[in-house]
């Protein structure tokens, strides 16, 4: 029979309902449980494209026996650390300060009762190899630890209270960091870059947007052409290498080697939403044909696979197909030459690196751009063709497992990465796509006045988080610049309301990752760094400065300023680790500015302010109906185009001609 994560709503928690532990999902039924029978808590945490997620549940939680040790001993937890980002954070620290070791999925933690932590690890194998104890004999060796070494665990525990609570950035004062932070920021990100394969830091190599996104915005306000070479290097060398889906569209992961070449082959929506806007976004400073199709093959690769009938996005592709990773992706040269025959082979071989060795355990090849096509001769015309064989042959095999659980946070990264390839290259699929995704966020996900972080199957619920909030306040305001519809603009004021009611620490700036009503863990966290995603803090910042100018509204201009103030001394320690929060502080420097348009043919003027780069400006065209401020709630003309160029509530007077409107930009970002 089915065990009780049948009900949940989670793919990945649904996976285990067949296996013969006796899993809980987090939840006060197992807590009460474990303080009742004084039994120790095996809490496990994973995601369902995780490969080795995959492995130890193969190995271990399938296993009659192993299932039969842990139902003894423990009371079982498995959570979804997608959906439970609280507690993946909470305890993926504290396994670093345990082990010394960083962290990773699966994550294997014991805790007391009382959900602290007092032993833990990642994958453990069932019987010992790679140097790691048997899952097996490490389970009654952990139970007999927790009975027998009480008053250790519990001096233990007080340590690793103190030391999560020492996490959170320390009372910063009322000052803000100087200018020289964003200096030395870049400084750092220089430092660490691959200056042959593009990237920041070494082997496994993750994308990093954004860490490019503020090199992308330092290139122009510091007039740093070194700072736009590292962007662009990278991501020509992502889109050539095995990172890319040369075949689908969508990136990957991160990249296992230096060269981009063999990727994880899992692919996450939160990844490709932030990649979609940076490649979008250096295509308007490097108009450059590479970086256009990877933006349009990506894009389409989200509306086709990625996106629900009903609207949402689905959260990632699994990394394996018939339990083998990287199956569905790689091929043989023999195969890719009965798909496309041997003319157009001839041209694909060493363009794909197919006439080279293999490249994937020794007997596969991974398509990665090997030799660039010479132009010409209709060979671009021919490698269309070839690919588009290559999906169709691709699309009889077994596919990879997808995630269908559809997340806010992640949905609102897709959401600003559409809208803002839509905006650059003026496609209204991509737009039409951007609006039905938070529209059925806002139908589904927002119940009474409150977010809630996950859906699936009709079934929403949840306490949404910082993230959840920060990146849809953020996201709206990107699709207000593509179409300011009214809905929009109502629901990013409510957004920003319940920020700064439920998420801001009063006493000392900033915002706590869960709300002031979220139940209890062990520890509160207030993150500044940005991660596999943005910091929320840092994206918050930016969407309530932005919001407040754009609304007349001062206290959310002076949230952010409290946010950045709050988090000084962390980013001084530290500034290219936080670039979102390193870009929130420059446009509290220099404050956005709004570009207002108004009358017949403002839409195309909008349209040609979208083919410049302007990372620090907002452009809205009033149509009629939306409630602006009142300063600037800008008429009409009886004819021709208004413009007015706004920073807060003051605006120039109006521009009604395009060319001294575009020169007009120019001399101020000159």
């Amino acid at each position: 029979m089915p065990n009780r994560l049948a009900r949940e709503t989670s793919p990945y928690l649904q996976q285990h309902a067949d296996n013969p532990v006796d899993w809980y999902a987090w939840g006060d039924e197992a807590l009460t449980l474990a303080r009742d029978s004084n039994k120790p808590i095996l809490l496990s945490i994973g995601y369902s494209a995780c490969h080795w997620c995959h492995v130890m549940a193969h190995e271990s939680f399938e296993d009659p026996a192993v299932a039969a040790v842990m139902n003894e001993l423990f009371v079982n937890i498995k959570v979804d650390r997608e959906e439970r980002p609280d507690l993946d954070q909470i305890y993926q620290t504290a396994q670093a300060m345990l082990t010394q070791r960083n962290g990773g999925w699966p994550l294997t933690m014991f805790l007391l009762p009382d959900q602290t932590p007092f032993f833990g690890g990642t994958y453990f194998p069932k019987t010992p190899r790679y140097g790691m104890p048997g899952f097996l004999d490490l389970l009654p060796q952990v139970a007999t630890a927790y009975r027998n070494q009480q008053t250790e665990i519990a001096q233990q525990s007080e340590s690793l209270r103190a030391a999560l609570a020492r996490t959170l950035p320390p009372p910063a004062g009322n000052a803000a960091p100087t200018p020289a932070l964003l200096d030395e920021a870049l400084r750092e990100l220089k430092n660490s870059f691959d200056e042959v394969e593009g990237g920041l830091g070494d082997a496994p190599k993750f994308p990093h947007p954004s860490e490019l996104e503020f090199c992308l915005q330092s290139s122009i306000a510091q007039r740093d052409e070194y700072a736009q070479a590292m962007v662009r290097l990278t991501l020509t060398k992502m889109a050539e290498g095995g990172i890319f889906d040369q075949v689908g569209g969508g990136f990957c992961r991160y990249s296992v080697d230096q060269t981009w070449t063999i990727p994880h082959f899992e692919k996450m929506l939160y990844d490709n939403g932030p990649l979609l806007r940076l490649y979008s976004d250096l295509w308007l400073l490097d108009p450059q044909p590479l970086f256009r199709r990877t933006v349009a093959d990506t894009a389409a690769w989200v509306v086709r696979e990625m996106q629900s009938p009903e609207g949402g996005y689905y959260s990632s592709l699994d990394a394996d197909s018939e339990h083998e990773e990287g199956k569905y992706y790689v091929w043989t040269p023999d195969e890719v030459r009965a798909t496309v025959g041997d003319y157009d082979y001839a041209l694909i071989a060493p363009h794909y690196g197919l006439d080279g060795r293999a490249n994937f355990e020794h007997e596969f090849w991974h398509l990665r751009v090997n030799k660039p096509l010479a132009v010409g001769d209709g060979n671009l015309a021919r490698l269309d063709a070839a690919r588009a064989k290559l999906f169709a042959r691709r699309e009889q095999r077994v596919r990879p497992g997808c995630d269908e659980k559809i997340l806010a946070s992640w949905n609102a990264l897709m959401i600003k990465g559409m809208a803002r390839a839509a905006r650059v290259f003026d496609d209204p699929v991509w737009l039409a796509s951007a609006q039905r995704a938070a529209d059925f966020l806002r139908s589904t996900l927002w119940r009474d006045g409150r977010l809630l972080a996950t859906c699936k199957d009709g079934r929403a619920h949840l306490n949404a988080y910082l993230d959840d909030y920060a990146f849809l306040l953020d996201a709206l305001i990107e699709l207000m610049q593509c179409e300011l519809r009214s809905a929009d603009i109502a629901w990013a004021r409510e957004l920003a309301t319940v920020l700064l009611e439920q998420f801001e620490d009063r006493e000392h700036g900033g915002f706590f990752f869960v709300s002031h009503d979220h139940e209890r863990l062990i520890h509160r966290a207030k993150i500044g760094p940005d991660n596999a995603t943005p910091s929320g803090n840092g994206i918050a910042a930016i969407a309530l400065n932005r919001l407040g100018h754009l609304l007349g509204e001062p206290r959310w201009c002076e949230a952010a300023l409290r946010t950045v103030k709050a988090f000084k001394p962390v980013m001084e320690r530290h500034p290219s680790g936080h670039s979102s929060l390193c870009i929130a502080f420059s446009e509290q420097l220099a404050p956005p500015t709004l570009i207002v348009l108004a009358g017949d043919g403002a839409a195309q003027w909008q349209r040609r302010l979208a083919g410049l780069y302007l990372p620090h400006t907002l452009v809205v065209c009033l149509r009629g109906g939306e409630k602006l401020p009142a300063a600037l709630d800008k008429p009409a003309p009886a004819a021709g185009v208004n413009a007015w160029i706004c920073r807060g509530l003051e605006c120039l007077p109006a521009i009604t001609n395009l060319d001294e409107l575009l020169a007009s930009l120019a001399g101020a970002h000159s």
